[in-house]
């Protein structure tokens, strides 16, 4: 029988292995088949992992409220092969400790600095870093899952509800395509100028992102620029689940 003491280093011990086992899967070792009941933390909050078949191609949503963009997804990945993560959350920002951040604003340092301080500027001495700190170590390991191998896609799939459309983005655009017969709020940003070619032939807006124009707003998708991932955001006003369907599907033609 183990006392208390040998019970928390054992357990301390199997969280270690378990958190280093996970975090030196390679990508490209697809072995391992995840379903709903599989899960990963990060800053908090679970995403449910969904895979599908064998690819290299990662999916993600990652605000609870775009549910357009989790109904997406869901049907995407009951037809197409990869692996898809899905956050446990119904907000778009998460709580965590004594705050609630966004989770699109947690991916570097910098980012999560201003998110955590958004709606909660003060903090008690010390605890900021600690925060800071814990966030560091759970987004590395969280990355070295999500992240894609060489070649392969990262989508993220986003609605919006408040006016946002593809010229908001044209500033931060290296190229841009935009059709005349597609609505604005509807639009593909991708991070690899070979992938901007081939979907700029196609019907929906797609603008290129290839450098970090701005500072650092801690999203995902600069973030995936920095590793030179190709990352693709497929954005849809709420409610339009049809179109979204079409532009994933689009980019899988394409692209795959």
């Amino acid at each position: 029988m183990f006392n208390n003491k040998k019970k928390l280093l054992y357990f301390t011990f199997v969280k270690l292995f378990f958190i280093c086992l996970i975090s030196n899967i390679s990508a490209s070792d697809l072995r391992i088949k995840y379903n709903s009941k599989t899960f990963i933390n990060f800053a908090g909050v679970k995403y449910h992992l969904i895979q599908n078949g064998i690819s290299p191609n990662r999916y993600i949503w990652i605000h609870g409220d775009e549910k357009t963009a989790e109904m997406a997804l869901k049907h995407h990945i009951q037809n197409h092969n990869g692996i898809a993560f899905f956050i446990d959350n119904k907000t778009r920002e998460i709580p965590y400790k004594s705050t609630i951040i966004d989770p699109n604003r947690i991916f570097s340092r910098n980012g999560t600095y201003h998110a955590l301080r958004k709606f909660q500027p003060d903090w008690a001495p010390g605890s900021l870093k600690k925060a800071l700190d814990e966030i560091d170590l759970e987004r590395e390991a969280f990355l070295n899952i999500l992240m894609p191998p060489k070649g392969g896609l990262l989508i993220a799939l986003h609605n919006n509800f408040r006016g946002y459309n593809v010229m908001d983005e044209e500033a931060n655009s290296q190229l841009t395509s935009i059709k005349k017969s597609q609505n604005l709020r509807d639009f593909i940003i991708c991070t690899d100028l070979k992938d901007f070619k081939k979907l700029a032939k196609g019907p929906f807006n797609v603008v290129l992102q290839n450098k970090t124009t701005i500072s650092d707003d801690g999203s995902l998708s600069w973030e995936a620029l920095r590793r030179g991932i190709r990352y693709l955001n497929v954005e849809t006003r709420l409610g339009y689940l049809t179109q979204q369907k079409k532009m994933l599907k689009f980019i899988e033609e394409e692209l795959n």
